[in-house]
């Protein structure tokens, strides 16, 4: 029997990972306890040609788009294109928000959530915004006026956004909660030696051209003392990788790995090699291994990078000052040095709360 429904819109696009911890958001509500006899739905606002349509839709959520644009912080033509997006975009989701009668609004940032949240203000509808990298986007520095709540991972945004803004943390997806394996079985399953140290090589949910460069440039180095399981991205390997895949059976190489795939990966590894995203930042948090994080150049992901840094929880390299010779000298510190591996585990499991599963249902259960 059910008395009462509640139904949540997510927002989020364009990549993936303004996606993944609302996905994470949506498995907690649906494990928590509401009022008895009440049936939770869920509705997702992303972009027409966004990857995120896919990641919705293998979830079993219901998936709507809007036109989204995107303002810049510079003088462009396509400033004033996109506001009639922007514009149409607004009425779209006060027509969606008319029909679909929402409780509440969640979005992670993008730009396509910011018509539907000046929508949901105007409506009357409350809006959660959960913040995730150091330096606040500009998506959301528009929504977060018109926003009741705005969920931080780190303390340094808590004055970004004032009384609005609580320290959360950053949830986990519950695959890695609840598939646990062992190093062992991770490495033979994926078909890797036990006795020889593994990289793993990460660079997010589209890959990372320049570290892929790195690797394959120094790849006869690399293999002389470690394994390499090598995530490229999806759309980013190429013949000289197969070919090396083919002569050396030290190297080994993924376009994308789901998350289950991921875990073996994560478990397998001695050291990671990564992109600064808020996904991955958030599962080295959790797995608690050493890590080289190598930040997009001039983005948002060096100031998350420089929150690790400054706790010594992971060995951070400038991809501008970066050569083969660094890379290979910083990867072999790590491995021979075990109070320095110590270290960086121990302090990379402080940096981001992952087990913050209470709180934001609470904030959640507050708001409906």
């Amino acid at each position: 029997m059910i008395n009462k429904k509640v139904k949540i819109i997510l927002s989020g696009g364009g990549t993936g990972g303004s996606v993944t911890p609302l996905l994470a958001m949506v498995d907690l509500l649906k494990r928590g306890k509401f009022e008895r006899h009440t049936e939770i739905e869920f509705l997702w606002i992303g972009t027409k040609d966004g990857q995120e349509r896919q990641l919705v839709n293998s979830s079993g959520i219901r998936f709507m788009s809007i036109p989204a644009g995107k303002l810049r912080r510079y003088l462009s033509l396509q400033n004033f294109l996109d506001f009639f997006q922007i514009y149409l975009g607004f009425w779209q989701s006060c027509y969606i928000i008319l029909k679909e009668k929402p409780n509440l609004i969640i979005s992670a940032g993008s730009f396509v959530s910011v018509p539907l949240a000046w929508a949901a203000w105007f409506l009357r509808v409350p809006v959660l915004i959960h913040q995730l990298d150091a330096r606040p986007g500009l998506a959301n520095k528009l929504m977060a006026p018109f926003a009741k709540t705005i969920s931080v991972i780190f303390k340094k945004s808590l004055a970004d956004f004032g009384k609005k803004a609580v320290l959360t943390g950053n949830l986990i997806r519950k695959e890695f909660i609840e598939n646990k394996i062992s190093k062992r079985e991770a490495a033979q399953k994926i078909g890797m030696r036990t006795d020889k140290p593994i990289l793993l090589v990460i660079g997010g949910g589209t890959g990372a051209g320049a570290i892929n460069d790195f690797i394959l440039e120094n790849i006869s180095s690399l293999t002389k003392f470690c394994q390499i399981l090598h995530i490229t991205g999806k759309g980013k390997s190429n013949k000289k990788m197969e070919e090396i895949m083919e002569k050396n059976s030290g190297y080994k190489f993924f376009e994308f790995l789901d998350a289950f795939g991921l875990i073996k990966a994560f478990a397998a590894a001695d050291i990671i090699i990564s992109r600064a995203g808020m996904g991955t930042l958030t599962e080295l948090s959790y797995i608690a291994k050493p890590a080289i994080i190598i930040p997009m150049p001039n983005s948002h992901q060096e100031e998350n990078a420089e929150i690790f840094s400054k706790e010594e929880a992971a060995v951070v390299l400038n991809q501008k000052e970066l050569d083969g010779e660094v890379l290979l000298n910083n990867i072999k510190k790590i491995l021979k040095d075990e109070e320095l591996r110590n270290k960086l585990k121990n302090n990379i499991k402080k940096i981001i709360n992952t087990e913050c599963g209470d709180e934001i249902f609470n904030i959640v259960k507050g708001l409906i």
